[in-house]
């Protein structure tokens, strides 16, 4: 019998189209196996079992009736960052504990319009800050990927939503990508992950990391998964200002697979002296197939990128202790202090008890910048930089269609993996990161296997709003690819 839990969405769609399975049978199988293997992998925060079944019933129910929408009874995993109505919502944060909001983000609620069934609200980095999804409250991820026998780490922030595709808990897992925590985890987990441009989906309901950085996207299995779910995700929402009133193409149908004449862009800027050499093959390799594939290889230069990183621990900080003054104890959340406490005592109690040491730490940071004796020497630079990395990146898409580069600048990395210098674990985002700083979109597919078996990733970037180039020319690249490793 086929494991219902190794078909990829479109299998799904189609399966329970024909009739093959039923929507219950696909949310039991997977609800089973996540309250089975939780225990291993912390992939989840909240299991939503009754909701999951209650759902996959009613979509049972339209499918009779030859009804349901483009995911109709299709199993999702949502990054608890996403506001889920009467669902708790944590951010992996103590400073969240018991929120169960009133309302659904916009993004969900779009899901849940189209069929998809609630599996749970996966583990993350807290409040998104992290590059291993080792800052949680609720206790690490482990990626089902190992390395002599010992579970290495998923990446991050959406560690969770990656781990749990990774070990077949979810075909499709929500994340949300600020400087590369869709794309990142992707690579690490050996799966697909697209951040789209900024301003493409919702973050209506969505809790604020980096509000001009922060944007929703999927984690899936393979492209045309991720260019299904776009499809279902993306679209003008009148209720955030940042969300851009454009026409959603079919993204599914775009994959064609014919990328003849497409000029694709390697900047030599992605080379540095000591990039990991199995990573520069793996690079090799993709522009090799690429070029057989009828594309043009053209070498770009995008000068400003050796200052994304520091551009980005500036800029993200600095909104991270804007949005995150919000959680001072009065109105949810945890509450800290007593009767006898005064209101600044209680701010003081709850803010040290409910913030995780990395998310302080960036609160630190970016009350420092944006402090009156050095908002100009450091955010006001910040943000100049930010536009010089953006117009890199228009002049190269004067000459390109789209941009080929490395996901991330190494394997997963095991748990002992300990920098003393926490500026050393943001090196992880050192190519993904420029992406984010322009808006652009980004994919992450796999390349290959090091020689230790382990996943790395190639990364595609787009222009704005050209999210149906990117995924053709990511598709084709796939199927020239063609991956297999499977975690062991």
């Amino acid at each position: 019998m086929t494991n219902l839990r190794q078909l990829t969405l479109a299998q799904m769609r189609d399966g329970l189209k024909a009739k093959k399975f039923s929507a219950v049978e696909l949310a039991e199988a997977h609800v089973s196996e996540i309250e089975k293997t939780n225990g291993t992998y912390n992939a989840f925060i909240t299991i939503t079992r009754d909701k999951a079944i209650d759902m996959a019933k009613a979509s049972d129910a339209k499918l009779a009736k030859g009804q349901g929408g483009a995911i109709e009874g299709v199993p999702v995993g949502v990054k608890d960052l996403f506001c889920t109505k009467d669902v708790l919502t944590t951010a992996a944060s103590h400073i969240l504990d018991g929120f169960k909001p009133q309302y659904e983000s916009t993004i969900t609620t779009r899901i849940w319009d189209q069929g998809g069934v609630m599996l749970g609200k996966l583990n993350l980095d807290e409040f998104a800050m992290g590059s291993g999804n080792l800052t949680s409250y609720y206790g690490t991820v482990k990626s089902p990927w190992k390395k002599d026998g010992q579970h290495l780490v998923p990446g991050g922030s959406s560690g969770g939503s990656a781990a749990a595709v990774a070990a077949d808990l979810c075909p499709i897992a929500l994340g949300t990508d600020t400087g590369g925590s869709i794309r990142q985890p992707a690579s690490f987990c050996g799966i697909t992950g697209i951040k789209p441009t900024y301003g493409r989906c919702s973050r209506w309901g969505i809790v604020a990391f980096a509000s001009s950085l922060d944007q929703a996207g999927p984690i899936t299995r393979n492209v045309r998964d991720s260019a299904i779910m776009l499809n279902v995700m993306c679209g003008f929402d009148p209720k955030d200002s940042t969300s851009v009133n454009m026409a959603v193409p079919d993204f599914e149908k775009a994959l064609t697979g014919n990328i003849k004449g497409k000029k694709i862009g390697i900047p030599k800027e992605y080379r540095p002296d000591g990039l990991n050499p199995e990573i520069a093959a793996m690079w090799d390799k993709g522009t090799k197939l690429l070029k057989d594939a009828g594309a043009e290889i053209i070498d770009i230069s995008l000068p400003h990128t050796k200052y994304a990183l520091a551009t980005y621990y500036i800029i993200a900080p600095a909104e991270c202790s804007s949005n995150l003054a919000r959680y001072d104890g009065v109105r949810f959340g945890l509450r800290m202090g007593d009767d006898s406490s005064s209101l600044t005592e209680m701010y003081e109690k709850t803010r040290a008890a409910g913030f995780g040491a990395e998310v302080k730490r960036r609160i630190m940071i970016g009350t420092y910048v944006l402090s009156a004796g050095y908002y100009d020497a450091y955010y006001k630079k910040a943000q100049r930089l930010r536009w010089l990395i953006a117009d890199d990146f228009n002049k190269a898409f004067e000459k390109v269609d789209a941009i080929l580069t490395p996901t991330a600048p190494s394997a997963p990395f095991g748990f002992d993996y300990k920098p003393s210098d926490p500026v050393e674990m943001y090196l992880n985002d050192v190519f993904t990161v420029p992406t984010s700083l322009a808006g652009l979109p980004g994919i992450s597919i796999p390349g290959g296997l090091n020689k230790d078996g382990l996943p790395l990733g190639l990364q595609l970037i787009g222009k704005a709003f050209d999210e149906e180039n990117v995924l053709n020319i990511a598709y084709t690249l796939e199927q020239a690819i063609g991956f297999k490793g499977k975690p062991v």
